[in-house]
């Protein structure tokens, strides 16, 4: 299973990708994950990539190789489409956070990327920062999309508890588990 993670930095991608990759190891599976930073810690593009199966040999996931494409942002996705497999799955954000060159005026961020997306693939698109915001922590959107991802795997539900419970720090505990079930229960 070829799983991308994309976002921008500050968003959560690499706890995600920890959590992902933490609850398939505890079933079983060969796991290698790799992280893109890029300009993380300025808000740019994050890229991580999760591989599990019975082996796995390479982290890297090549255009047109991704099964699931876990987008925190709309643009991010967008950038993302060529990784996707033909029959391949995105989950999206459906935030907008716009990018230093839309910012400084030089560019202007792409209309209509959700309609565009949906032309193409089968997405879902999910408005994970009202369901953060309602678990109590706007940073929790990370965790509303891995619930929602989850939901759409054979690895019980406890299980994913129980790596959320270990990955988490215990001061957004709370807050993520409850925002994992939100995302879960969508």
């Amino acid at each position: 299973m070829n799983i991308m993670i994309v976002g921008v930095g500050g968003q959560g991608t690499l706890l995600a990708s920890r959590i992902l990759g933490n609850t398939v190891v505890n079933e079983g599976y060969d796991v290698k994950v790799s992280e893109v930073h890029g300009m993380s810690q300025r808000g740019g593009s994050v890229v991580t990539y999760v591989k599990f199966g019975k082996k796995v040999y390479s982290p890297i996931i090549d255009r047109g190789e991704a099964d699931i494409i876990l987008a925190f942002e709309k643009l991010e996705a967008y950038r993302a489409l060529p990784y996707l497999k033909k029959g391949g799955k995105m989950l999206v954000n459906t935030q907008q956070i716009d990018p230093m060159p839309v910012i400084t005026g030089a560019m202007k961020y792409p209309e209509n990327i959700e309609d565009k997306l949906a032309e193409k693939i089968d997405v879902t698109f999910v408005d994970a920062l009202k369901y953060a915001k309602e678990a109590g922590n706007v940073k929790a959107v990370n965790v509303v999309l891995i619930g929602l991802m989850a939901k759409n795997t054979d690895i019980p539900y406890e299980k994913w508890v129980n790596t959320i419970k270990t990955s988490t720090p215990e001061k957004f505990l709370e807050s993520n588990l409850k925002a994992f079930d939100l995302g879960y229960n969508l």
